[in-house]
């Protein structure tokens, strides 16, 4: 396949059935915008030239091509006349950019086909150089060809015209094999050609797809192949589409780990993002997110209804109803259930996360554990230490946030509240239901409580004619009953 491969991604439209205000070609699928997906698809051509043609929303879609794909040119179609309008505005843009096509070859992709693999690509154009085509079509045989732009052939196979579903005779009608509006074009032909469409139609707008005419009244060969997986062709219009294609490509996705060696207990209820990464013989249970570039190690279990964003888990780590933003959580170490891990949480190795526990900013070091409903917030926890149920890191003055450092093998008590900027010292303790506003130093026990007094008769005194005071008034009567009974 020649190297002189140029590829024009159309992301200018407005996508109005969207009924958003996020531009359609932005809009995610696993992760990923939809643009997004086309352009590393493209990329896997290894293409002399990428252009991007944006329009609607174009200070928003502009930026976030530029992000992907730094290379690309960008060609803002002002008003939307059309594909062949589109690829006008491209070539002009890219003979601006010092890259004026004369020969090649030219791929047409749309920014809205978030299916669309690179391999299929390359093979594409690969064919189309093959049979020195000036035009091929990327088509599909589909069941339901409704809407769609069907391929014509004459009755020795060629390709006569592509129709659209409004202007289709009957019989054309019947026709199964449809236009995916992905096209291969000679560059020299596509040069002159694109100055030859006109607007001579319903709409007004100029149709790339007339260049199939233009290039069958010249003698040239237009050829159109059929892909089998049809899905990489179809793109989203609104918001249902949108969530079909998310369906398609999360089953594709996870049905390539399983065959790579993860273990995933219910597919169905399984999403597992694009970035997503995951080492051989993982399990993920039921109910369970992997979003963004989150990474699992091997032998990690993570679920039931776990979901993670952007986090990093070790080896033979457990992680169980849980919800984890860019957190850290390292081999063999346990999270959950009902824990909430933000950004900045990292446990150490062989540590635990435990039932209704929030992590923020934390570090936590190897085998440390913070057991049970607890908020753990700007905070380092050294390695082997135990934190009691209950306790609170107030990290918060009102107007600035503080650490607390606690150091190792420290042993905490259950109901403390540890008041920041404060250190407690390696090997410490703290009683229960401590306020430690002081440093505690290593190996000394922290208590903030005097010695507790008992004050007799205060609910029948405090309380009297309540159920309180009656029990408490029973209670002493058979104490004497009872210590009466034991001096006879």
């Amino acid at each position: 396949m020649t190297t002189d491969l140029t590829v024009i991604v159309l992301a200018a439209g407005g996508g109005t059935r969207m009924k958003s205000k996020t531009p359609k070609v932005l809009h995610r699928v696993v992760g990923r915008s939809m643009v997004g997906h086309v352009l590393r698809a493209v990329s896997a051509v290894e293409p002399a030239c990428v252009c991007t043609v944006i329009g609607h929303q174009r200070e928003l879609v502009g930026p976030h091509i530029s992000e992907e794909l730094p290379d690309a040119v960008l060609a803002v179609q002002e008003q939307q006349l059309g594909t062949g309008h589109a690829v006008r505005v491209a070539l002009e843009a890219l003979e601006a950019a010092g890259r004026k096509l004369r020969e090649g070859t030219v791929l047409i992709a749309y920014g809205d086909t978030p299916l669309l693999e690179g391999a299929t690509l390359k093979a594409f154009a690969a064919e189309h150089e093959a049979a020195q085509a000036a035009v091929s079509i990327l088509s599909g045989v589909v069941a339901e060809p409704f809407g769609y732009g069907r391929i014509v052939r004459d009755a020795d196979g060629e390709v006569v015209a592509i129709v659209e579903e409004k202007d289709a005779t009957p019989e054309q009608k019947e026709i199964s094999e449809i236009n995916s509006g992905i096209l291969a074009l000679d560059a020299a032909f596509l040069s002159d050609a694109i100055t030859r469409i006109d607007n001579d139609n319903a709409k007004g707008e100029y149709y790339l797809t007339d260049a199939v005419k233009l290039a069958r009244e010249s003698g040239l060969t237009v050829t159109a192949l059929p892909i089998d997986d049809v899905w990489q062709t179809e793109g989203a219009n609104d918001r249902a589409q949108l969530a079909a294609l998310g369906r398609e490509m999360n089953h594709r996705i996870v049905t390539r780990w399983m065959r790579d060696g993860v273990t995933v207990m219910d597919p169905e209820t399984t999403w597992i993002d694009a970035d997503v990464a995951l080492a051989p013989d993982v399990t993920i249970l039921p109910g369970t997110q992997l979003l963004g570039a989150t990474t699992v190690g091997e032998d990690a279990v993570i679920g039931p209804d776990t979901t993670l964003e952007d986090c990093e888990i070790g080896e033979g780590a457990r992680v169980v109803r849980t919800h984890a933003q860019l957190a850290q959580v390292e081999a063999g170490a346990s999270v959950g259930p009902f824990s909430y891990l933000r950004p900045g949480t990292r446990l150490g190795a062989d540590g635990k996360i435990g039932a209704f526990v929030e992590t923020k900013n934390a570090q936590i070091g190897a085998g440390a554990k913070v057991p049970h409903l607890s908020y753990v917030g700007d905070a380092e926890i050294g390695e082997g230490t135990n934190i009691g149920a209950g306790t609170i890191f107030a990290n918060y003055d009102g107007v600035t946030k503080h650490r607390t450092k606690v150091g190792r093998h420290a042993r905490t008590a259950s109901n403390n509240t540890f008041v920041a900027p404060v250190e407690i010292g390696d090997g410490a303790a703290t009683g229960a239901g401590t306020v430690v506003r002081k440093d505690v130093p290593p190996g000394a026990l922290a208590v903030s409580q005097g010695p507790q007094r008992n004050i007799p008769g205060w609910a029948q005194a405090r309380r009297a004619g309540t159920p309180q005071a009656e029990a408490a008034a029973a209670a002493l009567a058979d104490d004497e009953s009872g210590e009466a009974a034991a001096e006879d």
